[in-house]
């Protein structure tokens, strides 16, 4: 547990007494109830986003300001306790909890303190002994259901549909990738290709009967789209490329071709979009206005990487399609599903891979010529090259509504500024960035860098923080605008933990 000073506590102590509980923080007292109240709290917020719950302080429902301030003196035993279960009760463990101790004035006057419990979003589902699977709601926690749970599951990529049996006949997957397959792996032609499956982890045993998984149909079938459509699930990848720089609504679309439907086994399905994504930006864009001709300049490998990890990274439980589009002015790919684990827009190329479909990408390793993409290297290898290359970094968004979860990444055809670097930089070092700062740092005059900072948000690279008036106003990239206007942004950016 860390302890900080009098003067250090002080600053934070007074911010946590002027908030209200949110779906990342949480306040209860030190009480005879509190043990269990507050594992439930652990549990729900690593399970849902993440947060702080603060012991030793009631929450504003009941007293305010510094009336709210009991201490854990109130009841030191119980704090011991929850200490002790937080290291046992968890299945799994909840890993990397941190408790932080605050010097304060209790409401009696005399000497104490709080104690701080951040809680990070997990990359599991966790569970207390006997006591449930917590989820958190917008000021308070609830047990969730069975279903809840598996689609939790999912979403983190616990479980993946990958490994769902599909009662798809043996005969349909005897072709001609799979032929590639087992002789690359040297696998013995006497044996059958149900043997083979099971031996390697594609077939699973259905009511005694070896039933193929959905990955062995999404690889080795001739058209596994086909195969799964009774089973809720799509698996072809749509091409469309669009004159101008956005979706026109209208009788007549402003599609430059018809929109182009991919399928096939995914080797098959990889390579192709590959290749007939590159062609068509290698034709380049002739701008209707101007007939000048654009190139797109994105590097091939990071073209190449973003389709590769939308077809082996989607969630195939999702009856969608992975969209690619094609703008004058960039390209995006749209993958269903959701980041698996805690992996989110503002850590992706610190956090490292984590596979929702591991067997998928297993067995696409084995193939005679397989995918290139590097292992744990391939976010952070498409954020040098478009560095590299005078472009601005990918784009991650995600769409977490559950009629369209998607995670989408856009790659800008726009050479970046020299200054982008250091505004980037700048946000990075201090959180946020405001118009002086662009003057100071671009020797620009307050009206040309109000132009700048608005055609960075038109371009999507920066947002505004929200609830500021227009003479105070601040940005953002993106990925830290829904931490910036949450309390618990605002104190893990003034480093209270």
């Amino acid at each position: 547990m860390i302890d900080l000073t009098v003067a250090q506590a002080a600053p934070r102590l007074e911010k946590l007494l002027a908030a209200y509980e949110s779906r990342t923080l949480d306040f209860k007292r030190v009480s005879g109830k509190m043990v269990s109240k507050a594992l439930e709290a652990i549990c729900a917020f690593a399970n849902t986003e993440g947060g702080i719950l603060v012991l030793g302080v009631a929450d504003e429902k009941h007293e305010s300001g510094a009336a709210r301030v009991y201490g854990i003196q109130e009841n030191p035993e119980a704090l011991d306790e929850l200490t002790r279960k937080v290291r046992t009760q968890f299945h799994p463990p909840v890993e990397t909890i941190s408790f932080l101790r605050l010097p304060c004035t209790s409401r009696d006057g005399g000497g104490g303190h709080v104690v701080l419990v951040r809680v990070p979003k997990s990359d599991k589902v966790h569970s207390i002994a006997d006591d449930g699977t917590w989820m958190r709601l917008s000021t308070g926690n609830r047990e969730m259901t069975a279903v809840e749970i598996a689609e939790l599951s999912y979403r983190r990529g616990v479980r993946s549909a990958e490994n769902e049996p599909v009662p798809v006949d043996w005969d349909l997957l005897n072709t001609a990738v799979w032929a590639e397959f087992s002789a690359t792996r040297g696998f013995n032609r006497a044996r059958s290709i149900v043997e083979q499956m099971a031996q390697i982890g594609l077939a699973e045993k259905v009511a005694g009967e070896w039933t193929p998984r959905r990955a062995a149909v999404l690889l080795f079938a001739d058209e596994p789209g086909g195969l799964l459509a009774a089973h809720d699930t799509r698996a072809e990848v749509r091409l469309v490329a669009y004159q101008g720089k956005a979706v026109e609504a209208g009788a007549k679309p402003n599609m430059r071709k018809p929109p182009r439907t991919l399928r096939g086994p995914l080797i098959r399905l990889i390579d192709d979009t590959v290749r007939m994504v590159l062609d068509e930006l290698s034709q380049g864009v002739e701008l209707a206005s101007s007939g000048f001709k654009v190139r797109h300049l994105y590097p091939e490998r990071v073209v190449k990487e973003a389709i590769v990890n939308s077809i082996i990274h989607r969630d195939y439980r999702l009856n969608r399609e992975i969209i690619v589009r094609i703008f004058d002015d960039r390209m995006e790919v749209d993958s269903p599903g959701v980041f698996p684990g805690a992996i989110t827009s503002a850590n992706i190329v610190s956090a490292g891979s984590r596979a929702r479909n591991p067997l998928i990408v297993k067995m696409l390793r084995d193939f005679p010529v397989p995918p290139n993409f590097d292992l744990n290297e391939g976010v952070p290898m498409m954020f040098a090259e478009m560095a590299h290359a005078r472009l601005y970094p990918p784009q991650y968004r995600q769409v977490a509504d559950a009629n369209k979860e998607s995670v989408t990444v856009t790659l800008l055809n726009m050479e970046r500024p020299t200054v982008w670097d250091e505004v980037s930089d700048w946000i990075d070092r201090n959180g946020l960035i405001a118009n002086s700062d662009i003057c100071q740092i671009a020797s620009v005059d307050t009206l040309k860098a109000s132009k700048m900072l608005k055609a960075w948000e038109n371009q999507g690279i920066l947002a505004r923080l929200p609830e500021r008036a227009k003479r105070n106003m601040a940005y953002v990239k993106p990925s830290q605008a829904d931490e910036q206007a949450d309390l618990l942004s605002s104190v893990l950016d003034n480093k209270l933990l």
